[in-house]
C-alpha cells in the first residue's frame, strides 16, 4: 500500500497560535522519507479551533470538524491526525458522533496519534476557570472557556459517556489505528509554585497517564434485589455487571515517552520538537513508527511494541526519580444513578480491601480524591503498586436516603435506597485494573418505594389524620 500521508494536526485547550505545534510538523516531514513514509509539505495541516469563548462546546468542536474535514481538507479519502491535550477528545468526539460505533469502516481517519490527550480528563481543571487562566505556560495568557472546562474536569458526564460509547466501537478488522503517547516528566521549573497537581507523579504536569491512555475498563453494574452480602456493614445487595456489554474497549498501544512533559519549548512532548533536535525527542520516532502501520497485522505488532517500549521507559524512569522503586498509577471514576436515571449525589463510598473490610487497604495507596460538582461523581487516584499487594478488593455504597437494610419491616424512609457492594477477587482484579488505566464504574441502584407511600382506606372507616404515619415495609411491583 502507499506510504503517503495527509496529516492533520489538532492543538489542545485555548491556544492562539498555531506556533503552539513548534517544529513538529517540519521534523516529521524532514524524517518520513528515512522511515519509508512521504509527506509533502502541501499535505500538512495545522488545525486551529475556538476553545477559549464559555459558549463553545466540545460536542460543537466535532460538529465544526465534519466541516472542516469537508470544506478545508476537501473530504479526503483518508487523512491521519496528531493531536496535543484536549485535541485528543474532539476528534475522538467526532468519530464516535460521525462513524461509531458500528460504521468505523467507513471512517477515513487511518491513524489519530493523541500526545499527552486528556482523554478521562485532567485533575487541574477542578481549580477553576479564573485561576487556571493564570497559568499562563498552559493556556497561552487567556481565560479558559466554560464549555470545554466543564469536559475536562475528572468524572464529567461527556467524558465519562465518550468512554462509555467507545467501548462498544467495532474498530478490530478497521483502517482505524488509534494510538496514545504521554509522558510523565514535569518541568518544574515553570510547575512546583504553582499547584500540587502540576508536580504530581504519573502525571505530565497536567495530564496523569491513567487519563491519557485509551486502554481502560468500564464497569456498568446494577443491583441485584435476589443476592444479599453479609459484611462490614451487615447486609447489602450485591452490585452484578451488567451482561452483554464489553468492559474494555479493543486495546490501543500506549507510550511513555521518557523525558517528556505537558507542554513548554525546553521538553514539552509537542513543542519543544524540532528539526535540528529530532535525535534527542523519541516522540518523533514512535510518532513515525505510529504512521507506518498499514494493516490490523501490523497494528497488533505496534501494540506490543508499546507495551515493550512503556515498561522500558517506567523502569528508567524509577531508577532515576524513585531509587528503583515502579511507581505506577490507577484512577477510579464512580457514578451513580438509580433506575430511573436520577443522579444520586448524596452518598457514601468505602474502598474495601482484605477479608472486603474497610481500612484494609495497603498503607499508601491513596494519593488523591475529586468529586465532580456537576456530575457527582467521585474520582480517586491510587498508586497501583500497593493495591496489586491485596488479593481482595471491592467498595460499598450507602447511599441517601437510607431505605433501611435489606428485607427490613420497618423502613426508615418511605422511599429510598440500600446498601450496596461489590468484590473483586484476584482474577477479576488482575484483568480489569490494570496500571496507568482508569476504571469507570457506573452503578444503578434500584429505589425502594414504602407501600404505605399511598393507601386507599375505606371511607365507611370515617375520616382519620395520616400525619404521623410510619412506614410499613417495602412495595411489591406488580
Amino acid at each position: 500500500m502507499s506510504k503517503k500521508r495527509v496529516l492533520a494536526f489538532v492543538h489542545g485547550w485555548s491556544v492562539t497560535h498555531t506556533d503552539t505545534y513548534g517544529g513538529l510538523p517540519e521534523a516529521l516531514q524532514q524524517q518520513a522519507a528515512a522511515a519509508g513514509l512521504e509527506i509533502e509539505v502541501k499535505d500538512l495541516w495545522l488545525g486551529r479551533y475556538i476553545s477559549f469563548h464559555d459558549e463553545v462546546t466540545l460536542d460543537d468542536l466535532a460538529r465544526a470538524m465534519q466541516h472542516a474535514i469537508t470544506q478545508d481538507l476537501g473530504a479526503p479519502a483518508s487523512f491521519s491526525c496528531i493531536t496535543h491535550s484536549t485535541g485528543g477528545p474532539v476528534v475522538r468526539r467526532w468519530v464516535d458522533r460521525y462513524y461509531g460505533p458500528r460504521n468505523l469502516g467507513d471512517c477515513p481517519l487511518r491513524h489519530l496519534l493523541m500526545l499527552a490527550p486528556a482523554n478521562h480528563g485532567s485533575a487541574l481543571a477542578v481549580i477553576g476557570k479564573s485561576r487556571l487562566g493564570r497559568i499562563k505556560s498552559w493556556f497561552g495568557g487567556v481565560e479558559p472557556g466554560q464549555g470545554v472546562l466543564d469536559w475536562l474536569c475528572l468524572g464529567s458526564d461527556g467524558a465519562c459517556d465518550l468512554a462509555d460509547r467507545t467501548t462498544r466501537h467495532q474498530a478490530r478488522g478497521t483502517r482505524y489505528w488509534p494510538c496514545v503517547l504521554s509522558g510523565e516528566t514535569v518541568d518544574n521549573k515553570f510547575y512546583d509554585f504553582l499547584n500540587s497537581y502540576l508536580v504530581e507523579k504519573g502525571s505530565d504536569g497536567v495530564v496523569r497517564l491513567a487519563a491519557a491512555n485509551m486502554n481502560y475498563t468500564y464497569f456498568r453494574l446494577d443491583q441485584r434485589g435476589d443476592e444479599l452480602i453479609e459484611g462490614h456493614f451487615g447486609k447489602a445487595h450485591a452490585l452484578a455487571v451488567r451482561p452483554g456489554l464489553a468492559a474494555r474497549p479493543d486495546p490501543s498501544p500506549f507510550f511513555v515517552i521518557p523525558g517528556a512533559s505537558h507542554s513548554g519549548e525546553d521538553i514539552g512532548i509537542m513543542r519543544s520538537v524540532k528539526p535540528g533536535n529530532v535525535a534527542r525527542k523519541p516522540v518523533v520516532e514512535q510518532l513515525l513508527r505510529c504512521l507506518k502501520v498499514d494493516s490490523p497485522a501490523e497494528y497488533d505488532r505496534l501494540l506490543e511494541e508499546a507495551a515493550t517500549f512503556t515498561e522500558e521507559t517506567q523502569r528508567a524512569h524509577a531508577n532515576s526519580q524513585y531509587g528503583g522503586v515502579l511507581r505506577r498509577f490507577v484512577m477510579l471514576v464512580f457514578r451513580i444513578r438509580d433506575d430511573e436515571g436520577r443522579v444520586i449525589s448524596d452518598y457514601d463510598l468505602f474502598l474495601l480491601g482484605k477479608g472486603f473490610e474497610p481500612d484494609t487497604l495497603p498503607k499508601g495507596f491513596f494519593v488523591d480524591k475529586q468529586k465532580n460538582e456537576k456530575s457527582h461523581a467521585l474520582v480517586y487516584y491510587l498508586d497501583y503498586e500497593q493495591l496489586r499487594k491485596v488479593d481482595e478488593m471491592g467498595f460499598h455504597i450507602h447511599a441517601r436516603p437510607h431505605f433501611g437494610a435489606p428485607g427490613t419491616e420497618r423502613p426508615d424512609v418511605f422511599a429510598g435506597y440500600t446498601r450496596a457492594e461489590f468484590r473483586l477477587g484476584r482474577e477479576q482484579f488482575e484483568r480489569y485494573i490494570r496500571p496507568n488505566e482508569t476504571v469507570y464504574v457506573d452503578i444503578t441502584l434500584r429505589r425502594t418505594v414504602d407501600a404505605e407511600a399511598l393507601r386507599f382506606e375505606p371511607a365507611s372507616d370515617g375520616k382519620k389524620s395520616f400525619k404521623r404515619q410510619s412506614p410499613g415495609g417495602e412495595v411489591v411491583d406488580v
